[in-house]
């Protein structure tokens, strides 16, 4: 499986990102796609998930109402955008796929097994 994961970027508070990840290697519209980000020196945490489908999505709470997952199956494609973004959302951003067809993402990080290298996300005060 690989994933490769664009978008990132430096912007000033308040901006936005549309982040996007291109996944081969796995029957995309079987899965469970999602998020999760690392910023320096903090561990790796659940950001967003989507459904196989699409049809529902899972956040964190502290990105509720300013972030929002999506997911193109046709393009193998899963995005993430980062709306009214803060300081604190500086991280490295990482693409994930699940393992299982139609379950769920985990959403702690010990317990995914794919990763896309990440990228990253500078947000300025």
């Amino acid at each position: 499986v690989q994933l490769q994961a664009s978008g990132g970027g430096s912007v000033q508070a308040g901006g936005s990102l549309n982040l996007s990840c291109v996944t081969s290697g796995v029957t995309f519209n079987k899965y469970y796609m999602g998020w999760f980000r690392q910023a320096p020196g903090k561990e790796r945490e659940f950001v967003a998930s989507i459904s196989w489908g699409g049809g529902q999505t899972n956040y964190v709470d502290s990105v509720k109402g300013r972030f929002t997952i999506s997911r193109d199956n046709p393009k193998n494609t899963v995005y993430l955008q980062l709306n009214s973004l803060k300081p604190e959302d500086t991280a490295a951003y990482y693409c994930t796929c699940g393992t299982l067809a139609y379950a769920p993402l985990p959403t702690r990080g010990d317990a995914i097994v794919y990763w896309g290298k990440g990228t990253l996300v500078t947000v300025s005060s």
